[in-house]
């Protein structure tokens, strides 16, 4: 018996992460999948995608850049799915698989696929109406298996939002409040569906067409482990933990808070207006500048916390990732929202560092730190 999943999205990251993870577990003999890929939003835009999905040959990821000073350069092709399915067009089709073949969840429907739409709030609206959001598509496909029986299921949400797996069962919840809909669904809810904390951590940095993908080496899917359900199927890529706040931590203040520096640099300096990451860091000055942030300020962070090791590991991946030379990520991107990833990336970074230790010394942290302010 396979382990059907359902994967809402049909993104080139779910496609070189999820979906490249899955196939080299079922290559491996694991019993996992066949995936079913689902278009859930409306409209013609990757209507064509979704149609190529079906390819008997599969789908190429390539994965290139650097791996402890190497380059590495593969193409796998990738035949973890299925089928694919658009929503709007095979919404019957869809709750029939749901209802009574699927196992397992996931979902890459981006922050703003959360949001619900009003015309989704006045509750079920008869058995061929699709709801328009994400979250009023999933509950109805919930409904429909607990009227089926009620097999459990395991839901793994990948968009990138704190807790995102709590953010999206309150939304399930509260629309079900809206719904009216009665104790013994919402207590099946609770105790039947589980949907975990997840981190997802992978530059997926061009598309190929009409399905496939190009990616950096460096790959993390971490999963919070929850008693009632375990993950189906094990990668090297996969870590399921009891606590995903390290992973985070690590992700958001030396990947991402290392960008923002460099892209304060970008700005401040006036530099090429295409530059890269990877073109910043060719000037040796502004590496040892990022070099010194890490070892002085950053790292030392992380070391309050007992950390110290893992940060090491992780500054010197991330250097790795950055000079990838097949990646073009330019400053002008990262640098959009500045002030609010300069909160959640630095100013968060030094609350959380002086909680143990209030006299830390950060200065370039709190010369980043007053961007925020001005």
């Amino acid at each position: 018996m396979t382990k059907r999943i359902i994967q809402f999205g049909t993104s080139r990251f779910l496609q070189a992460h999820a979906d490249l993870f899955i196939h080299e577990a079922r290559i491996a003999g694991q019993d996992i999948g066949p995936i079913t890929v689902v278009k859930t939003t409306r409209g013609t835009e990757r209507s064509g995608r979704v149609s190529a999905f079906g390819a008997a040959e599969g789908y190429p990821v390539i994965i290139r850049g650097l791996v402890v000073g190497k380059i590495l350069d593969t193409t796998t092709q990738v035949k973890s799915i299925g089928g694919a399915l658009i929503a709007d067009h095979d919404w019957r089709e869809l709750k029939e698989l749901f209802a009574h073949d699927a196992q397992v969840v996931i979902s890459n429907v981006g922050e703003s696929g959360y949001a619900v739409s009003t015309e989704d709030e006045v509750g079920l609206q008869g058995a061929e109406h699709v709801p328009l959001s994400f979250p009023a598509k999933l509950l109805s496909l919930l409904v429909e298996r607990h009227r089926a029986g009620g097999k459990p299921l395991l839901i793994l949400p990948c968009e990138l939002v704190t807790e995102n797996g709590k953010v999206l069962r309150r939304i399930l919840v509260d629309l079900a409040g809206k719904w009216k809909l009665d104790i013994a669904f919402n207590t099946w809810l609770a105790a039947q569906v589980t949907i975990c904390d997840t981190l997802v951590d992978r530059i997926v940095s061009e598309a190929i067409e009409p399905v496939g993908a190009i990616a950096e080496p460096y790959a993390l899917w971490a999963i919070k482990r929850e008693a009632s359900h375990e993950i189906p199927f094990t990668h090297p890529a996969v870590v399921v933990t009891d606590d995903l706040e390290p992973y985070l931590r690590l992700k958001l203040h030396i990947l991402n808070l290392g960008h923002t520096f460099l892209a304060e640099i970008w700005q401040v300096e006036k530099r090429p207006a295409n530059e890269t990451v990877r073109e910043i860091l060719s000037d040796g000055a502004i590496r040892k500048r990022l070099t010194d942030l890490y070892r002085q300020e950053v790292v030392p962070g992380f070391a309050a916390h007992g950390m110290a090791d893992a940060a090491v590991a992780y500054v010197a991946t991330t250097l790795e990732r950055f000079e990838n030379p097949f990646l073009n990520h330019r400053l002008s991107d990262i640098a959009q929202h500045h002030k609010l990833k300069i909160e959640r990336r630095v100013v968060d970074f030094i609350s959380w560092i002086r909680l143990p230790n209030p006299a830390a010394k950060v200065a370039m942290l709190e010369a980043l730190a007053q961007r925020a302010k001005i």
